[in-house]
């Protein structure tokens, strides 16, 4: 931690929580609110769904003013305060649609002993592939409060997220990334990061990537699940093969590679010593090989 804030402190009356995002499954922007604030709304929206009032913002009008009075009202506040309150919903709303943001929150929102609304702590996270339109949230941006190898993954043009598990994942796209987790989980097994080295696969591409994977010391196996559509099965083989002699990797790997010419990969890499299948259940090997490392 490189940053403390200090605030003055607040004469609170009433805590709640405020928030605003995306609901998939609707395919609108919801607001929440909750008069159960300074607590994980995680904690609040499983033990206790009842206490969270939600309303729909129409994609074209956006939230309306009576409907952020009817969420005041719903948490029960008092009726001389719902405007202060709606007041800040709508600001809320406002900012999170300016921002391009994929959550815009507050929590807690506190009412004070004289009456006035205030924002004790408030979150926003932004839309990366929108920030070509907001430079100004771009140079927010704190290296210091960031993973040190997420940042170089990005400096590289990789996607990577660090987890907690033991099987290093190097995959071309971020839906079989996806996948490729899930099929590491269903096999009993947990996934070191999330990685995607991108549609090519490249020599450089694959190299970076075994370089981040291998910097994590809690790594056992590793999983380069490929499928070469456009990319052909063999060039990213021999991509493998090269990465393989620049850089040293000691933990046991497993390549499934499908797609374009995927059988004369899976020669190449065979002949290179690594293990090449073309079945994402025989991929799932990786983990028996984590627990035997």
């Amino acid at each position: 931690m490189s940053k403390v804030l200090v605030a003055r402190g607040a004469d609170i009356a009433q805590e709640f929580y405020l928030g605003v995002v995306l609901d998939r499954p609707r395919r609108q922007t919801v607001v929440m609110a909750s008069a159960e604030g300074g607590v994980d709304i995680e904690e609040v929206a499983r033990e206790r769904p009842e206490q969270i009032v939600r309303a729909h913002a129409d994609p074209l009008l956006g939230l309306r003013p009576y409907q952020a009075r009817r969420l005041g009202f719903a948490l029960g506040i008092a009726a001389d305060k719902v405007n202060g309150f709606a007041a800040v919903t709508q600001d809320l709303y406002a900012a999170y649609i300016a921002e391009d943001a994929t959550l815009a929150e507050i929590n807690p929102l506190v009412l004070t002993g004289d009456g006035t609304w205030l924002a004790l702590d408030s979150k926003m996270s932004f839309d990366d592939n929108a920030l070509g339109r907001h430079p100004e949230v771009e140079a927010l941006r704190d290296p210091a409060e960031e993973d040190a190898t997420e940042l170089e993954a990005r400096r590289a043009g990789i996607s990577f997220v660090k987890l907690d598990g033991t099987i290093g994942c190097i995959v071309n796209g971020a839906g079989l990334a996806m996948a490729t987790m899930d099929a590491v989980k269903l096999h009993g097994g947990e996934p070191a990061n999330f990685l995607d080295v991108g549609g090519g696969a490249s020599a450089d591409q694959v190299a970076k990537a075994f370089g981040l994977v291998t910097a994590d010391p809690n790594v056992r196996a590793i999983l380069i699940n490929i499928f070469g559509g456009i990319t052909r099965g063999d060039i990213v083989a021999q991509g493998i093969r090269e990465a393989l002699g620049r850089v040293r990797v000691e933990a046991p790997i497993v390549v499934r590679l499908a797609g374009t010419n995927a059988e004369e990969g899976r020669r190449l890499l065979a002949d290179a010593g690594m293990t090449a299948v073309d079945t994402m259940d025989e991929a799932a090997a990786v983990v028996a090989a984590a627990r035997v490392a």
